[in-house]
């Protein structure tokens, strides 16, 4: 799965820090992921357009993370044939990769993690001029994107769901 992993974080990369800022964190994360999964459409990113900056510029949850439940979701969706089953493991695989999210970064907010509100007036300009999309927003897209993509996998997702259903 490296080797995957990092066409997948290339491919992050391609879609994150293309000068058009056509695809913000969110959109990014959950193409990506939903190429890696085979789900959903992976040049449609119109789901998740409204999280980035932490749904609709809010400072709220990092888009990374939203972008993968997303992602994840879809994924739960067509593996798990119980909607009920589906959406536990969804939100345990959501929450797991919020944890792991926490530790490596500090925060999962938005704005906890650029400093910047993005619905201040000229707060969107100043966001993009500070860089902290070509750095920090780039390794939060990455750490998002290691942590759900092997759940591509088979077996890890089959042992991911085990595992989840044992805890009860």
């Amino acid at each position: 799965m490296p080797d995957d992993v990092d066409l997948l974080l290339e491919r992050a990369r391609v879609l994150f820090l293309d000068r058009s800022l056509t695809h913000g964190c969110a959109e990014t994360t959950y193409l990506v992921l939903c190429e890696a999964f085979g789900v959903g459409d992976p040049a449609d990113s119109s789901p998740a357009m409204a999280l980035n900056g932490g749904v609709a510029y809010s400072g709220g949850p990092c888009g990374a993370i939203t972008g993968a439940a997303l992602a994840i979701g879809l994924l739960a969706g067509r593996r798990i044939e119980d909607h009920r089953t589906a959406k536990r493991v969804a939100r345990e695989l959501t929450m797991r990769l919020m944890d792991g999210f926490l530790v490596e970064h500090g925060a999962v907010g938005c704005r906890d993690l650029i400093g910047i509100d993005l619905r201040a007036p000229g707060g969107h300009v100043a966001y993009i001029r500070s860089g902290a999309w070509q750095g920090a927003c780039m390794r939060q897209v990455e750490t998002a994107i290691r942590a759900a993509a092997p759940l591509a996998d088979e077996e890890a997702w089959e042992a991911a769901v085990r595992d989840i259903l044992a805890a009860g």
